[in-house]
């Protein structure tokens, strides 16, 4: 219950905050191509319950249809968007998610239903709470798509090496879920775009 109170006051304070910010975000979108300023896409949450995310889209319209995994410096990404994916300010509308209750400003990140298919049933276990914008395993990786790029199947390399990593590292949170660590894990995110 405190964990959701501290969610609903920051996503709130942090969308007032960035409002003007966003409204600049969502102009350059608009002026850099063609397409609507926001990304959805089907993730998974809370107790395998799908919902809609949102992001400022950084890909050409229909980009997502060939891939779902973005590796190195991807074609398909815009000018804006590589700006945007590189100090992490894509996610910055997911605070909506928050305030609305499909997500919490740390928990797991939310997976596309298709390699949530892929978990067992120990690990479905990171489903017990809601999915979050950072977390653990969104520090770790900071640079998934260049780690992918290294790869000669990037999306078995996903699912082989870092989607077990990031199980592990989500179920480190679980094992010690509180507002404290949230505050941590939300302070080790920001230094870490810092750098």
């Amino acid at each position: 219950m405190l964990k959701r109170i501290f969610d609903i006051i920051s996503s709130l304070f942090g969308l007032i905050l960035l409002s003007p910010f966003m409204i600049i975000i969502a102009i350059l979108i608009k002026l850099d191509s063609r397409g609507p300023i926001f990304f959805k896409q089907v993730r998974v949450t809370k107790n395998g319950r799908e919902f809609k995310i949102f992001k400022y889209r950084t890909m050409r319209v229909g980009s997502d249809k060939y891939s779902q995994i973005t590796v190195g410096k991807d074609s398909r990404i815009t000018k804006v968007g590589d700006f945007l994916r590189k100090y992490k300010l894509d996610e910055i509308p997911q605070l909506i998610n928050v305030l609305i209750g499909d997500m919490s400003l740390v928990g797991p990140r939310p997976e596309v239903p298709k390699y949530v298919a892929l978990y067992t049933e120990e690990q479905r276990e990171i489903l017990k709470v809601r999915a979050g914008i950072t977390d653990y395993a969104s520090i770790e990786f900071s640079n998934e798509n260049d780690i992918l790029a290294n790869e000669a199947d990037p999306e078995k390399a996903y699912i082989e090496k870092i989607m077990p990593r990031k199980i592990e590292l989500n179920k480190k949170y679980l094992s010690e879920i509180s507002v404290m660590t949230d505050i941590k894990i939300i302070l080790l995110t920001i230094k870490k775009i810092l750098k």
